[in-house]
């Protein structure tokens, strides 16, 4: 495990598109397809990683608490399969049942997808408005597995609820920490260093 920090997106920064597999319906989900009325949260997550299993609790109730705002959701997951088999489809998809997930998990086979939103952590969070653009890229709360602070989600529902009314995002934010990504041999993306 590599202790990795968000790249923190520039703020403004328009959705990149995409086109990926959701493991829960087995169909191909776009950005657009995505794309909720008032906005959008990409969440870059896995099975394996204790960052992430630390917080599944409260992604769910994320996903049932603003499943009719009109702000969505969406979890990519771009860990290498090949070595982190626990993070392929069937892993995914029995994630997103056990935990009751209220929006689509989506594969990232490719990687470029990850890439495209310079996600370098699991979890990295990047919430978008209504036009597509960068609101939010920071943590979900100040808790993690070895603090024993509570998970909260208190960051992000805040950045969500003001997304929702329209407001704007301060642009004071602390970057998501977790596992890094597990990159493909040689795909490993340059910003990794910056």
């Amino acid at each position: 495990m590599v202790l990795t920090p968000s790249t923190m997106l520039t703020l403004g920064t328009q959705a990149p598109d995409f086109s990926l597999w959701d493991v829960t319906t087995e169909k191909s989900l776009t950005l657009g397809e995505a794309m909720g009325e008032k906005g959008l949260l990409v969440m870059f997550i896995c099975c394996h990683c204790p960052f992430v299993k630390h917080i599944q609790a409260q992604l769910s109730q994320l996903g049932k608490d603003y499943q009719n705002s009109g702000l969505a959701m969406v979890a990519i997951s771009a860990n290498d399969a090949a070595k982190y088999p626990d993070d392929a489809p069937p892993g995914l998809k029995k994630m997103a049942q056990d935990w009751d997930y209220r929006f689509p998990v989506l594969y990232d086979e490719t990687q470029a997808i990850a890439k495209a939103y310079r996600a370098a952590c699991t979890p990295d969070f990047f919430l978008f408005d209504a036009q597509g653009k960068l609101a939010y890229r920071g943590q979900l709360d100040d808790s993690r597995p070895s603090n024993g602070l509570p998970v909260t989600g208190v960051d992000l529902r805040q950045a969500m609820d003001l997304v929702l009314a329209g407001s704007p995002v301060p642009t004071e934010q602390k970057p998501s920490i977790g596992c890094n990504i597990k990159w493909k041999p040689g795909n490993e993306p340059d910003y990794q260093s910056n």
